[in-house]
């Protein structure tokens, strides 16, 4: 009677082991991938699910959710040899789970090296100024660049994000000595073209102020030449009026030296008889 029971109690357990591996409850956001005698067999989805068991083993279970994959931060030289620090940030989607455990050892890694190699492929083709302001470009060159091996491994990208891209600790130094000296000759250029500017308004005032001074002599020689002629028309052939004006003007100037206060002694000319003779209108011989 013990043996009985002994047997039963064996089958109920084997029962109840080859149900518990035949079922299988797969959660939402997973897929399974099922081997049969070490071959692909199926892909179990969510929800409820039976294999064979002994025969069939679930050698694989996959997330079928957006994978967050951190690529680590490296160093990147650009075209023109300078340094910069650069790390990114992956979200990839398993779309076949079969491609994804039998196309790579580990998909996951092997995005994240992709992605690494890429990026300095990509930013080794930039100026360093190019790279630094080109992070929307380098962003969709880089997931553009991997879709297809990506999908070779049933992945999907759904985007490349770089997170951060900055010149190394050395070559920060030399962007902030390359700046300063870029300021030094902006300022320098600045003063050099100032003083060009002050020597050619100079230069442009003298020649006007020559040119002013040279139309003022030639209306003051116009002027001189026209009160001459109206003088010599006024008077004519007469001796007269001539010797009045020169009279007139001579006992102005004697007056005008007498009255300086450096004038110590005045010298009359010897024919001031003459001249006042000019003055009064008398031109005859002396009494």
């Amino acid at each position: 009677m013990s043996a009985g029971l002994a047997v039963t109690l064996a089958l109920v357990l084997l029962v109840l082991i080859t149900v518990a591996k035949g079922v299988r409850l797969v959660s939402q956001g997973e897929e399974w991938v099922v081997e049969r005698l070490g071959k692909y067999h199926v892909t179990l989805r969510p929800g409820l699910n039976i294999i064979i068991p002994f025969l069939d083993t679930v050698a694989y279970k996959l997330v079928t959710k957006d994978i967050i994959l951190d690529v680590q931060e490296q160093e990147v030289i650009t075209r023109d040899n300078a340094v910069i620090l650069t790390n990114a940030i992956a979200f990839v989607k398993v779309t076949d789970p079969v491609k994804a455990v039998y196309g790579v050892t580990d998909f996951s890694e092997a995005i994240r090296n992709l992605i690494m190699t890429t990026l300095r492929s990509i930013v080794g083709e930039m100026e360093l100024d190019e790279a630094l302001s080109s992070r929307d470009k380098i962003k969709a060159r880089l997931r553009e660049s991997i879709a297809d091996e990506a999908v070779d491994w049933g992945l999907t990208v759904k985007s490349v994000e770089i997170q951060d891209i900055k010149p190394s600790l050395s070559m920060q130094g030399a962007m902030e000595l390359q700046a300063a000296a870029e300021r030094e000759r902006k300022a320098a250029v600045t003063k050099a073209e100032g003083a060009k500017q002050a020597a050619i308004l100079e230069a442009e005032a003298r020649l006007e102020a020559a040119r002013r001074d040279a139309d003022a002599q030639v209306m003051l020689a116009e002027a001189s030449a026209e009160s001459i002629r109206r003088v010599s028309s006024a008077i004519g052939q007469e001796a007269g009026p001539m010797m009045y004006l020169l009279g007139e003007k001579y006992i102005a100037a004697l007056e005008t030296l007498g009255q300086s206060d450096n004038a110590k002694l005045v010298v009359l000319p010897a024919d001031l008889q003459d001249s006042l003779r000019g003055v009064l209108g008398k031109t005859g011989a002396r009494p």
